[in-house]
This record gives C-alpha cells, structure tokens and sequence, in this order.
C-alpha cells in the first residue's frame, strides 16, 4: 500500500552544532519548528545534510530525542540508516527504537562498491529484518556507483517494505524509467532540489530535500503546486529558488545550508571535519541572493 505519508516535501533536516563543537539542542529545536511553521509534510532524521557520518552513537540518541520531543508528533517522521556493512546497518534497526518513525531511509552501500546483484542482496536482508517502511537511496555522486533502475524496480517488485526510492542520480531518464516500470505503490522522491519540479512533472511523488530547511515555505508549496499540476505557479517558485540552491552545494553540503541558516538566525554555520564552511565567495553570493530574496 503507498505510504502517502511520504508525498510532498521531506526534509533532510541539519545537526546544528555549538562552537565548542557538541549537538546544538536549542538550535535544532528551532529548526524543527521553522519547518513545522514551513508547513513541509515530513521530516528526516540523521541523513547525510544531518552530518550522520560523524555523530557518536550517543549523539544520534540525543539528535532523536531532541527532535522526537520538538515535532510533538506533528509531522511524520524519518530515520537515516545505512552503512556499506549489511550486517551493522542491520543491527543499527534492530537496536533503535523505531516507533516515533514512519521509515527508513537507507543510503546504498558505498566505498566498497557492490554488484548490482550486491546492491540486490543488500536491500534483501534489511527488507527481511524489519517491518518498517524502507526507503533507498541512490546517490552515486557519494556512493561511487549507481543502482541502476532496473534493479531499483527488481527490489520494488520483491519487497512490499521497500516503498520508496530517493532518487539522486542526477539522471532524469533513469528517474523515468523507474516510474514507467514500478509497482503501482512505489514512491520515486527526487533528492536534487533544483531536478524536483521535472521529477515530478515526470510523475514522481516529491522530495526529500536540503533547501526547504532554509526556505520550507516556499519550497514546500512549490512541490505542492507541482503535484497539483499547476506547473505556471510551480515554476515561479521553483526558479525564485534556483540560484540559492545551487550554492547551497557550491562548496560542499551541508556547510552551505548550515550557513543560509545562520543567515536566517536559525542556527550557527558550524559544521564538522572533514567538513569545513564554505568558501567566502560562495558566502558572499549567497548572502546577497538571499538579502534579496522575496
């Protein structure tokens, strides 16, 4: 059955971190408030704009926590977990406690770089080991190797828990090809903010996006629009946004919208190593476009 719970605009939500280094609680509450007043339809937990690579275990309880207790149920929620070793992804959902979450969102596999067959097998053994909703991420921009649409569809059709891909090929023709083939149920979510409109034009579900922690408004209605297939009104929104976005990842994600976000005064820029804060001409352009911004 669709989860339609998992339409419309996700966001990828931020860590905000103190100077000193440690989980911004403050911060992050205000976020999540920010995108609650944005009126975005769900919210993702400990993805890769989440800085997830380099939370301890128990800063990751305390980021859930802190945003479990801040949505107040309001929004659905989604959990990132992923890894390239099928055994401690694994684990990690056996381990976590999943109630407050409507899925999972599990990057493939990454360095080690699988068969499609691998990638096949992957998805397999964390379908089986839990009732949850799944969702993959392709992303071969960070994973070094594309899960091809063809296995994307093989892994719909076999697993009623996979519901969703988030797509972040960057191809607009494997987006397609997904959902000419899928299963009547399957999500296909854009994760390129600045591909989303084609994406859904195309006939894809929505986003999990980056920008709309800084602009969720905006953005939100805009996909809104979109899937109402009221493409004039959608456009103006979309390319009001589209040269923020662009240098939101100019020199690095999230570091771009960590800083958008203390422009905003929602949250400090810091971000951590290997990470570093984007490049002061990426910060001077983006502060004049959003200075001028409507």
């Amino acid at each position: 059955m669709r989860n339609n719970n998992l339409k419309g605009t996700g966001v990828a939500i931020v860590t905000p971190f103190t100077k000193k280094g440690t989980v911004d609680t403050a911060a992050l509450t205000q976020v999540v408030k920010h995108l609650h007043n944005g009126k975005v339809e769900y919210i993702v937990v400990l993805g890769t704009t989440g800085e997830s690579v380099t939370l301890s275990k128990e800063e990751k309880k305390i980021v859930i926590d802190t945003v479990v207790k801040a949505n107040a149920k309001k929004l659905p929620l989604v959990i990132g977990i992923g890894g390239n070793n099928t055994a401690e992804v694994i684990e990690t959902i056996e381990k976590t406690d999943l109630k407050p979450f409507e899925a999972i969102l599990s990057v493939a596999p990454y360095y080690n770089k699988p068969t499609q067959e691998g990638y096949y097998q992957h998805y397999k053994a964390i379908s089986r080991s839990t009732n949850k909703d799944i969702i993959l991420y392709n992303v071969p921009g960070r994973t070094g190797s594309n899960v091809t649409w063809e296995t994307q569809i093989r892994i719909a059709k076999d697993f009623k828990n996979i519901v969703a891909t988030k797509e972040a090929s960057g191809s607009i023709e494997q987006i397609m090809k997904i959902i000419k083939n899928r299963p009547k149920d399957f999500l296909v979510i854009s994760g390129d903010d600045n591909l989303t409109l084609p994406v859904i034009a195309a006939g894809g579900d929505g986003v999990i996006s980056v920008v709309a922690n800084a602009f969720p408004k905006n953005y939100s209605e805009m996909v809104r629009l979109s899937l109402k297939h009221k493409l004039t009104e959608a456009q103006k929104l979309h390319y009001g946004l589209v040269d923020i976005t662009d240098q939101l990842f100019a020199d690095g994600n999230p570091g771009g919208i960590k800083y958008a976000l203390s422009l905003l005064k929602k949250c400090d820029p810091y971000v951590r190593l290997p990470l570093v804060e984007p490049n002061d001409k990426v910060k001077q352009t983006l502060k004049q476009l959003i200075k001028n911004y409507k």
